[in-house]
């Protein structure tokens, strides 16, 4: 079943984080912009495909003048949103977007300003901390994302203590190994696993940790599901298979998507998902997510309650207050 569709906006970014290859500006600085047109298109057949998700993803999404629009459209069909942000151009669009990005997440490094910059190579840690007040001054409720690295996850108590000051839930991204990156120790493991157990205002997906500790994706039996329950879409307008982070091969979307998915190459890369050469040991979060969507493993299982405890803080609290706010509003 297609779930979720990573729309790959663009692969330009304003920032240069340490732990992202979309840091390389000189990669990726003549890359284009994904077309309004072609995505409006693409999300028209992705709704009758059943896709219940979108995340509005790049390099950093808000360098796309058109987000708003994307968004919205997104929203005529029922799909959930969702954007991650540095922080730095949110002012410009967070009236246009309001109402229509369900999953508003905003990406902190550090607790500390010196040290979030250090890691970004730019000045944005003040920009998180306005975009929220700004995202919450028009009725919305951001996350803070905090991707955890071998460096920072002894900063965790504090960045809590940052969320809890802005009655935000903080969403623990553990860092994962691709391109280089080392991905975290097993110290680190420890630690993040121990500090998030039972914090209500704390998301830590266990399926996540748990696949780690086993050594990841093992490809004699995988957990992948990246292309049976996943479509990526890059800014060239191509499906990317089978994921972003392993993309060997593109496909143009020339004819409809339906036809695609159909096709011989897809179901050639719906059986071998999680059992290529390179899948072995992969953890990258974008895809086991959905890939534990639902309870048919042991790393589903791990996941629910994780998944419980942020619904009833973004579906229940967050509703409960935004009543509680209209109703001081009408006073």
């Amino acid at each position: 079943m297609l779930l979720l569709c990573n729309y790959y906006l663009t692969y330009r970014c304003n920032a240069f984080c340490e732990f992202c290859h979309f840091g390389d500006h000189e990669t990726f600085k003549n890359t284009p912009y994904a077309k309004l047109e072609d995505f409006k298109s693409n999300v028209s057949q992705l709704a009758e495909l059943g896709v219940k998700f979108i995340d509005l993803t790049g390099g950093e999404p808000l360098l796309h003048k058109d987000i708003h629009l994307m968004a919205e459209y997104a929203k005529t069909f029922k799909m959930q949103t969702s954007i991650t942000s540095n922080g730095l151009l949110y002012h410009k669009f967070a009236e246009k977007l309001a109402g229509n990005i369900d999953l508003l997440h905003f990406s902190l490094d550090s607790p500390d300003e010196e040290e979030h910059n250090k890691i970004r190579k730019v000045d944005c840690y003040s920009h998180v901390l306005k975009s929220i007040d700004i995202a919450k001054s028009l009725g919305e409720f951001p996350d803070i994302l905090f991707t955890v690295t071998n460096e920072t996850y002894k900063k965790l108590p504090r960045m809590r203590e940052l969320a809890q000051e802005k009655g935000l839930v903080l969403l623990v991204n553990p860092v994962f190994s691709y391109f280089g990156n080392p991905g975290l120790s097993d110290e680190a493991v420890d630690f993040i696993e121990e500090f998030c157990d039972g914090k209500l205002d704390v998301y830590l997906n266990k399926g996540f940790m748990k696949l780690r500790r086993d050594g990841g994706n093992n490809i004699n039996s995988p957990s992948c599901k990246a292309v049976s329950r996943v479509i990526v879409i890059s800014p060239y307008n191509e499906i990317i298979l089978p994921c972003y982070h392993f993309g060997h091969e593109r496909i143009p979307i020339d004819r409809p998507i339906r036809e695609i998915r159909q096709s011989e190459k897809i179901k050639y890369y719906k059986k071998m998902e999680g059992r290529f050469d390179y899948c072995q040991g992969c953890t990258v979060n974008c895809y086991f997510e959905p890939s534990f969507a639902f309870p048919t493993n042991l790393y589903s299982f791990a996941s629910l309650t994780s998944k419980f405890k942020y619904g009833y803080n973004k579906l229940v609290k967050q509703k409960f207050k935004k009543k509680q706010l209209l109703k001081t509003e009408m006073i």
